[in-house]
Protein backbone atom coordinates (compact mmCIF):
# COMPACT_ATOMS: atom_id res chain seq x y z
CA UNK A 1 0.00 0.00 0.00
CA UNK A 2 3.19 2.50 0.58
CA UNK A 3 4.39 1.27 -2.52
CA UNK A 4 1.25 2.36 -4.34
CA UNK A 5 0.74 5.61 -2.40
CA UNK A 6 4.19 6.58 -3.37
CA UNK A 7 3.57 6.10 -6.92
CA UNK A 8 0.31 8.17 -6.61
CA UNK A 9 2.41 10.76 -5.26
CA UNK A 10 4.90 11.13 -7.51
CA UNK A 11 2.43 10.68 -10.92
CA UNK A 12 1.02 13.44 -9.23
CA UNK A 13 4.11 15.38 -8.79
CA UNK A 14 5.97 15.05 -12.43
CA UNK A 15 1.54 16.20 -14.11
CA UNK A 16 2.24 19.10 -11.81
CA UNK A 17 5.52 20.19 -12.71
CA UNK A 18 4.71 19.48 -16.78
CA UNK A 19 1.67 21.62 -16.57
CA UNK A 20 2.37 25.06 -17.51
CA UNK A 21 2.53 27.54 -15.09
CA UNK A 22 0.02 30.06 -14.71
CA UNK A 23 0.44 33.29 -15.55
CA UNK A 24 -0.14 35.81 -13.23
CA UNK A 25 -1.63 38.90 -14.19
CA UNK A 26 -0.54 42.20 -14.46
CA UNK A 27 -0.95 44.74 -11.75
CA UNK A 28 -3.82 47.76 -12.67
CA UNK A 29 -1.50 50.43 -14.32
CA UNK A 30 -1.25 53.26 -11.43
CA UNK A 31 -3.29 56.99 -12.69
CA UNK A 32 -0.54 59.55 -13.25
CA UNK A 33 -0.75 62.74 -11.45
CA UNK A 34 -0.14 66.41 -11.95
CA UNK A 35 2.98 68.11 -10.45
CA UNK A 36 3.07 71.55 -9.60
CA UNK A 37 5.14 73.40 -12.22
CA UNK A 38 8.34 73.85 -10.04
CA UNK A 39 8.44 69.91 -10.08
CA UNK A 40 7.32 69.28 -13.38
CA UNK A 41 10.27 70.86 -14.58
CA UNK A 42 12.85 68.76 -13.27
CA UNK A 43 11.06 65.62 -15.14
CA UNK A 44 10.93 67.79 -18.24
CA UNK A 45 14.24 68.73 -18.59
CA UNK A 46 15.47 65.63 -17.91
CA UNK A 47 13.47 63.72 -20.52
CA UNK A 48 15.05 66.33 -22.59
CA UNK A 49 18.60 65.79 -21.54
CA UNK A 50 17.90 61.91 -21.90
CA UNK A 51 16.61 62.32 -25.69
CA UNK A 52 19.40 64.26 -26.16
CA UNK A 53 21.69 61.90 -25.05
CA UNK A 54 23.33 64.04 -22.79
CA UNK A 55 25.46 63.22 -20.23
CA UNK A 56 26.63 66.51 -18.92
CA UNK A 57 23.24 67.73 -19.44
CA UNK A 58 21.91 65.10 -17.14
CA UNK A 59 24.47 66.02 -14.21
CA UNK A 60 23.57 69.72 -13.96
CA UNK A 61 20.04 68.71 -13.11
CA UNK A 62 21.91 66.48 -9.95
CA UNK A 63 22.86 67.95 -6.62
CA UNK A 64 26.68 68.91 -6.74
CA UNK A 65 26.68 65.32 -4.50
CA UNK A 66 23.99 63.93 -6.07
CA UNK A 67 23.78 59.96 -6.29
CA UNK A 68 22.64 57.86 -9.24
CA UNK A 69 21.71 53.72 -8.28
CA UNK A 70 21.37 52.13 -11.77
CA UNK A 71 20.37 48.64 -11.30
CA UNK A 72 22.96 45.67 -11.42
CA UNK A 73 26.03 48.72 -11.37
CA UNK A 74 27.38 50.71 -7.88
CA UNK A 75 25.96 53.71 -6.91
CA UNK A 76 28.27 56.83 -8.12
CA UNK A 77 27.99 60.53 -6.56
CA UNK A 78 28.79 63.70 -8.04
CA UNK A 79 28.80 65.59 -11.29
CA UNK A 80 31.50 63.79 -12.76
CA UNK A 81 30.37 60.23 -12.44
CA UNK A 82 27.07 61.05 -13.04
CA UNK A 83 28.64 62.53 -16.35
CA UNK A 84 30.19 58.84 -16.87
CA UNK A 85 27.30 56.65 -15.75
CA UNK A 86 25.79 57.89 -17.92
CA UNK A 87 27.55 58.20 -21.12
CA UNK A 88 26.36 56.59 -24.05
CA UNK A 89 22.95 56.47 -22.96
CA UNK A 90 19.70 58.21 -23.81
CA UNK A 91 16.79 57.98 -26.37
CA UNK A 92 12.84 58.46 -26.58
CA UNK A 93 11.80 58.81 -23.02
CA UNK A 94 8.56 59.67 -21.38
CA UNK A 95 8.00 60.01 -17.62
CA UNK A 96 5.10 60.52 -15.59
CA UNK A 97 4.63 61.02 -11.88
CA UNK A 98 2.90 58.85 -9.17
CA UNK A 99 3.10 60.62 -6.73
CA UNK A 100 5.34 63.30 -4.75
CA UNK A 101 5.72 65.33 -1.77
CA UNK A 102 7.91 68.06 -0.88
CA UNK A 103 8.68 70.00 2.35
CA UNK A 104 10.72 73.19 2.51
CA UNK A 105 13.78 72.05 0.83
CA UNK A 106 13.38 68.39 0.64
CA UNK A 107 10.87 66.14 -1.87
CA UNK A 108 10.37 63.50 -3.98
CA UNK A 109 8.86 62.06 -6.95
CA UNK A 110 7.41 58.66 -7.46
CA UNK A 111 6.83 57.74 -11.20
CA UNK A 112 6.95 55.17 -14.14
CA UNK A 113 8.69 55.74 -17.45
CA UNK A 114 8.02 54.89 -20.96
CA UNK A 115 9.47 55.53 -24.45
CA UNK A 116 6.20 57.49 -25.74
CA UNK A 117 3.56 59.55 -23.97
CA UNK A 118 0.77 56.72 -23.70
CA UNK A 119 3.09 53.51 -23.97
CA UNK A 120 3.13 51.01 -21.50
CA UNK A 121 5.46 51.83 -18.83
CA UNK A 122 8.95 49.83 -19.35
CA UNK A 123 9.93 50.91 -15.74
CA UNK A 124 9.86 53.04 -12.64
CA UNK A 125 11.79 55.35 -10.67
CA UNK A 126 12.24 57.80 -7.26
CA UNK A 127 13.80 60.73 -7.95
CA UNK A 128 14.87 62.57 -4.24
CA UNK A 129 14.51 66.08 -4.76
CA UNK A 130 16.89 69.27 -2.62
CA UNK A 131 16.85 72.84 -3.18
CA UNK A 132 18.67 75.93 -1.62
CA UNK A 133 15.27 78.16 0.00
CA UNK A 134 13.85 79.37 -2.82
CA UNK A 135 16.39 77.87 -5.49
CA UNK A 136 14.82 75.51 -8.04
CA UNK A 137 14.61 71.84 -7.21
CA UNK A 138 17.64 69.27 -8.38
CA UNK A 139 18.06 65.62 -8.28
CA UNK A 140 19.46 64.36 -5.18
CA UNK A 141 19.05 60.76 -5.96
CA UNK A 142 18.10 58.82 -8.65
CA UNK A 143 16.51 55.49 -8.50
CA UNK A 144 15.20 53.79 -11.43
CA UNK A 145 15.04 49.79 -12.43
CA UNK A 146 12.99 47.96 -15.31
CA UNK A 147 9.47 46.74 -15.38
CA UNK A 148 10.87 42.99 -16.60
CA UNK A 149 9.48 39.74 -15.22
CA UNK A 150 11.85 37.22 -13.15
Amino acid sequence: MIRFAGLVLAAGLSTAAAAPAQEREPPPVLPSITLPAELDRVLRAYEREWGARSPQGLATLFTEDGFVLQPGRPPVRGHEAIARAYQGSGGPLALRALAYATADTVGYIVGAYATAPGDPDVGKFILLLRRRPQGPWLIAADMDNGNRGR
